[in-house]
């Protein structure tokens, strides 16, 4: 069974820096692509960011490009995201998620295996 689990949320003022970890288990992680998605209060659950299987290609939705860095190690089953230069619209619960596919994904459908989130709240 595949389980994700996400950590490293929090309150930051605006213009600060956090990162987040997901840690995964349960099949071969070094396999699949991964993603970060975002979810605010009352809207859509939207995608930030998606890193291939061995991490050589990475792609980031418009809003974030240049502010945030995905990652992964593969020794260590985890996938980052550092997230810098923070704004108040980047208030968010923060969805870690993994495909059946080798390839970097931005579109919701193509994750069947999602973490529980973690929170990121950016003060003004």
């Amino acid at each position: 069974q595949v389980q994700l689990v996400e950590s490293g949320g929090g309150l930051v003022q605006a213009g600060g820096s956090l990162r987040l970890s997901c840690t995964a288990s349960g099949r071969t992680f070094g396999t699949y692509g991964m993603a970060w998605f975002r979810q605010a209060p009352g809207k859509e659950r939207d995608f930030v960011a998606t890193i291939n299987w061995s991490g050589g290609i990475t792609n980031y939705a418009d809003s974030v490009k240049g502010r945030f860095t995905i990652s992964r190690d593969n020794a260590k089953n985890m996938t980052f995201l550092q997230m810098d230069s923070l704004e108040p619209e980047d208030t968010a619960v923060y969805y870690c998620a993994t495909s059946r596919s080798p390839q970097a994904m931005s579109f919701r459908g193509a994750y069947p295996y999602w973490g529980q989130g973690t929170q990121v709240t950016v003060s003004s």
